[in-house]
């Protein structure tokens, strides 16, 4: 995992060396300063030599600065190794979720992925530029305090191994604990994204059904337990700093006691075993540091509990396979439209308690116009989703042009493909803009053509700024069929091989919709249509009409077919008429 991580520093590797290594200069000087200060105790005010006072009082203030100096381009070094860092691990996710398949999507869920791109990686951030400081700094100190304090006096220097054994003890305990606590805190921050999404994204549904209070108590109750958990988590964290508080403190006092007594015993002058004033005020400097850099190691310590959960979640979107992968020699160009279901069962995962669609064949001609009905829940959407190969067929073969469309290059197939989603998306930018998703090098007469037929033209030259109007995100400043008539004329825009319109012209009256088909019948003839309804009156001129049940094609032909031979279809169609008919 964390050499996966790793590969994210990139072309910020000179910044993460640079931040260690003046990390390294920084500690050297501090560790010297205690030295200079015993110097200047012992040699210049303990004898009244102002010479030395001054000498080693310049030294004193070199080191602060080269130490300053050091620290400061250390932090900046991290800084920019950081964001860097965070920068390019944000993109490779990103670029990983753009490869993704919609089961790779469902499983993770998108609420989850967004939360993993933003305040996952913010805190990976933050533990990135504490690692290539605090990492570097907390072990250099202890190792280079403790061997001096050994080397000024191992008999008080023998205080630190008794101290710090059992301080590594507390903290390892108190990870322990915590750490299960945040990884539950981070899954608890899905939901709470999941539900504020859902709630911007259906707002008016909200509105309408007064159903403001409802939204409150659900944000409120995911909100608390985060609360709840963070707090249980945050009390034992708290035991952190009493832990060293105590380790400071026990070393200070045994240290001025037994250096205390050493001092008086060794006189003025140093005896075996003995100390000076000016060295037992470097033991005080450096059991300062030592613990210092032991509290400092403690915070990181927290930070790395704290992100564990963050990298496992990141580093599960970088592992990700899609579950679509090209064949080694793919087929690159799309002969024509027809399509072939031979024997076609799919279900959307191992866990599913049934199959979608069950033994379903049907062969449809290139040009043909297929009109698909069914009930809700028939697995409609499911059965025009395998053909750009959106999911993969769990068993028998689906072909597009006469060739398996697991032998197409992915990027092939889909671009001979266009459909139009039950879930009409519009993004954030001009109608031009919507409109070039289909063809990014479409002329202008080309988006007005491609209007004029999904009867878009009119209603866009009603704006004031025409085609260069701004559309909100998600297409809120639109209505649904004015939605619908953009996303159809999109779908043109690629001049595909296969148009699929699943419900797509629900939302638009019936006339619109008659001049859609028309307009489809006249302009497209070689394009193969497949045009999922609710209504009968939309597909009931398809040259080729499936009824759909339960995953399966429980009938199939034209209107007339069906009229004689489906009662399914014709309890359909005269429940849809029989108004018209009174």
């Amino acid at each position: 995992m964390i050499g996966r991580l790793a590969k994210c520093i990139r072309e910020y590797k000179l910044s993460t060396i640079l931040s260690p290594l003046c990390m390294v200069g920084e500690v050297y000087m501090e560790v010297q300063i205690p030295l200079v200060l015993s110097k200047i105790v012992d040699q210049g005010v303990e004898m009244g030599n102002m010479t030395a006072v001054w000498q080693y009082g310049l030294q004193l203030v070199l080191f602060s600065l080269m130490s300053l100096g050091f620290g400061v381009a250390s932090a900046v070094a991290a800084s920019h190794a950081g964001t860097g860092f965070a920068r390019n691990l944000r993109h490779d996710m990103f670029y990983r979720v753009q490869t993704f398949d919609f089961s790779n999507i469902d499983r993770l869920s998108s609420s989850s992925i967004v939360t993993r791109l933003t305040s996952d990686v913010a805190m990976i951030q933050m533990t990135f530029q504490m690692l290539i400081r605090m990492a570097v700094r907390c072990p250099m100190m202890l190792i280079l305090a403790t061997s001096s304090a050994f080397e000024i006096s191992p008999t008080l220097s023998i205080t630190y191994c008794v101290v710090l054994p059992l301080l590594a003890f507390g903290l390892l305990a108190i990870t322990k604990f915590v750490h299960p606590i945040f990884n539950r805190v981070f899954k608890t921050y899905d939901k709470l994204n999941n539900v504020v999404q859902e709630n911007l994204h259906g707002i008016r549904v909200v509105k309408a059904y007064v159903r403001e209070a409802k939204e409150i108590e659900k944000f409120t109750d995911i909100s608390g337990s985060i609360y709840q958990d963070f707090c249980k988590a945050e009390k034992t964290l708290a035991f952190n700093n009493p832990f060293m508080q105590v380790a400071v403190y026990t070393c200070i006092l045994v240290i001025s006691w037994l250096g205390a007594h050493m001092v008086v015993e060794s006189g003025n002058g140093a005896i075996s075993g003995g100390l000076t004033t000016g060295q037992l005020t470097s033991m005080f400097a450096y059991t300062t540091q030592i613990l210092g850099s032991l509290m400092m190691f403690s915070m990181f310590f927290v930070m790395i509990t704290m992100s564990r959960a963050p990298l496992q979640r990141t580093y599960e979107i970088l592992i990700e396979e899609p579950a679509l992968h090209n064949p080694e020699n793919p087929v690159m160009e799309v002969a024509d439209g027809s399509i072939d279901f031979e024997d076609v069962t799919f279900r959307y995962s191992e866990t599913a308690p049934r199959d979608s669609l069950e033994h379903v064949s049907v062969h449809i001609d290139s040009g043909m116009t297929v009109g698909i009905l069914g009930a809700t829940g028939s697995s409609k959407s499911t059965l025009v989703q395998l053909i750009p190969r959106l999911y993969d067929v769990t068993a028998g073969s689906l072909k597009v042009g006469g060739v398996d469309v697991r032998d197409y290059d992915v990027e092939v197939l889909r671009n001979a493909v266009s459909m139009v989603l039950q879930k009409n998306t519009l993004f954030a930018g001009t109608i031009k803009d919507n409109l070039r998703w289909g063809n990014p090098n479409a002329t202008d007469e080309e988006l007005v053509h491609a209007c004029e037929l999904a009867c878009a033209d009119e209603f866009i030259r009603g704006f004031p700024d025409g085609y260069d109007t701004h559309i909100e995100q998600g297409g809120s400043n639109v209505s649904g069929g004015q939605k619908q008539r953009l996303c159809i004329a999109r779908a043109l825009l690629k001049k595909p091989r296969i148009l699929i319109l699943d419900d797509s012209t629900s939302a638009v009256d019936t006339h619109t919709d008659a001049q859609i088909r028309k307009a489809f019948t006249e302009e497209i003839p070689g394009t193969t249509k497949l045009i999922i309804a609710q209504r009968v009156a939309s597909v009931q001129d398809s040259d080729l009409i499936l009824v759909m049940e339960n995953g399966t094609i429980a009938a199939m032909g034209t209107h007339d077919e069906l009229m004689r031979t489906s009662q399914i279809y014709r309890e359909v169609f005269e429940s849809q008429t029989k108004g018209g008919e009174d």
